[in-house]
């Protein structure tokens, strides 16, 4: 068995029934979401939406990186999108560790030096949250009829809180 084998046999069921051929990518819901790659988020259904109502990106910490700002003046302009959620999380790697805590255990993990590598880490949730909003709303390329939220999302109750 290949290292890919239970995944693109899974892949094979899904195309089974895959419904969306001519789709044209437009976020139907009108919805963006910026979050973390945190894998116990499930970012469409966690707010009620199905496959092809939104754009989603990702990335450690659920920041507002100039790739995620280069994503939402695409999704807005192009992509239908009228609504962009920023959505970090509670016990987020990101938040729990400092730079050099991270360095080092990718270090002893992947057996060599690792103090070269950025992790963008995030001292202090709330306030990070809300320069990321500011940034989606300041951005020149962002009109301001687009709506911006920063939530929080609580990985062990499921619930989302808005904090700006």
């Amino acid at each position: 068995m290949g290292d890919f084998d239970d995944l693109t046999a899974a892949n094979r069921e899904f195309a089974e029934t895959f419904e969306f051929a001519g789709f044209d990518g437009v976020a139907r819901a009108g919805v963006a979401i910026v979050t973390c790659m945190d894998s116990r988020i499930d970012p469409l259904r966690m707010l009620g939406l199905q496959h092809g109502d939104a754009k989603i990106f990702r990335n450690p910490g659920g920041r507002v990186t100039p790739q995620a700002l280069e994503a939402l003046v695409l999704g807005v302009h192009l992509l239908g999108v009228e609504r962009v959620l920023v959505i970090p999380h509670t016990r987020c790697a990101m938040a729990a560790h400092t730079e050099q805590e991270l360095r080092t255990k990718v270090g002893r993990s992947a057996d060599q030096d690792a103090s070269w590598q950025p992790f963008n880490v995030v001292t202090d949730q709330i306030a990070s949250l809300q320069e990321d909003v500011q940034k989606v709303r300041s951005h020149p390329l962002i009109p301001d009829t687009v709506k911006v939220g920063g939530f929080l999302y609580y990985v062990d109750t499921g619930l989302i809180e808005q904090k700006f």
